[in-house]
């Protein structure tokens, strides 16, 4: 994995809020057919203070939406678990009851298990006696280390092609998975943002070395013709977005070392901080930093 941290919450947060309903009829067909997507809405961000722990957490995702037939509405929680943690059903259930507490409504648990790790997750958290079953609290867990990523590309869904980067699949079959996700992009015909969305979520979880991305290249030219060509124009294109994102970042630093470069000149002859911030645009804090 890159040296680079990355924001696994926002990743995740992104790509549900873009294809909720997708995401539902992916993995809970059965809950697909009980909401009423007509109304949809996402709630503002909760922070739930955990006095014990020290911490404070970020809910991920909260939904408000309808059962079918009904008025009454519904809050579906969606939390993304991007490392191993043991005690994650009890948080679930701490989580649950402040939402509970603060909204009043139903609201359906759903917990992503993210992690490269191969492991039984609980999607229950109980509290019992041998005399009394006092809290048998339960949550919808999807595990996507688990899951076959061959079963999910005969389904034209976005959010199962995003994620066939984060299921089971091993070393080898690396350059095929991404065969197979090039493949959805083509036949779901997205818009190009949407389009973006996808294929970043993907390359930020399963990047080819060179020799892979050759071989890549090699297999498409394998597939139908008609296919193939549409598949290796969406390969060309966002090599040449890429190319243009590093030349611009490559312009944006060259600037930026201009910059400090005419501001070490005007400290040396004499120009106070306020005049260099004013005609370079760079902040005090940079400019004091320069000072011999």
């Amino acid at each position: 994995m890159s040296e680079t941290r990355i924001d696994h919450d926002r990743l995740f947060k992104e790509l549900l809020s873009t294809f909720f309903e997708e995401f539902v009829l992916l993995f809970f067909p059965h809950v697909h057919e009980q909401i009423d997507f007509h109304y949809l809405s996402f709630l503002s961000e909760e922070v739930l203070t955990d006095v014990t722990a020290g911490e404070k957490h970020r809910v991920d995702l909260l939904v408000e939406t309808k059962l079918r037939g009904e008025d009454g509405l519904i809050v579906v929680h969606i939390e993304h678990q991007s490392y191993i943690q043991s005690s994650f059903s009890e948080r679930m259930f701490i989580y649950f009851s402040r939402l509970f507490q603060k909204h009043r409504r139903r609201i359906l648990p759903i917990a992503i298990f993210s992690y490269d790790a191969i492991r039984d997750e609980p999607s229950s958290f109980t509290v019992s006696f041998p005399f009394l079953t006092v809290l048998d609290f339960r949550f919808l867990t999807v595990e996507l280390s688990k899951l076959p990523w061959r079963t999910y590309i005969r389904h034209d869904n976005p959010v199962a092609a995003a994620l066939l980067s984060k299921m089971g699949y091993n070393e080898e079959e690396k350059v095929e998975v991404k065969k197979e996700f090039l493949r959805m992009l083509t036949r779901l015909e997205l818009d190009e943002a949407r389009q973006r969305l996808l294929f970043g979520f993907f390359e930020t979880y399963l990047r080819l070395s060179e020799e892979e991305e050759v071989r890549l290249r090699d297999e498409v030219k394998t597939m139908e013709e008609k296919e193939a060509a549409k598949v290796m124009e969406l390969i060309v294109s966002y090599e040449q977005k890429g190319m243009e994102k590093g030349i611009e970042k490559g312009m944006e630093k060259g600037m930026e070392k201009a910059k400090l470069d005419v501001a070490k000149r005007m400290l040396a002859k004499g120009f106070d901080a306020d005049t260099i911030h004013e005609l370079t645009g760079l902040p005090l804090e940079t400019i004091e930093q320069l000072k011999p």
